[in-house]
């Protein structure tokens, strides 16, 4: 844990705020809201699994 891969946490951060807004327009009723924030959290998992990746094949993680 001494050295912090930020993009990482960023990554992780975007991903709970979108499910944060799945839970919230469930709340609301808003199927697009809920479509929205699914499709979001998709292409921010996959962007933190490509750049895991990514790193990983560098040697840099």
């Amino acid at each position: 844990m001494k050295n912090i891969k930020w993009v990482f946490v960023l990554y992780s951060l975007l991903a709970l705020l979108s499910m944060f807004a799945i839970g919230i327009s469930v709340g609301l009723r808003s199927v697009i809201g809920i479509l929205a924030s699914i499709a979001l959290l998709i292409i921010v998992m996959g962007f933190g699994f490509k750049t895991k990746k990514k790193m990983r094949d560098e040697g840099t993680l």
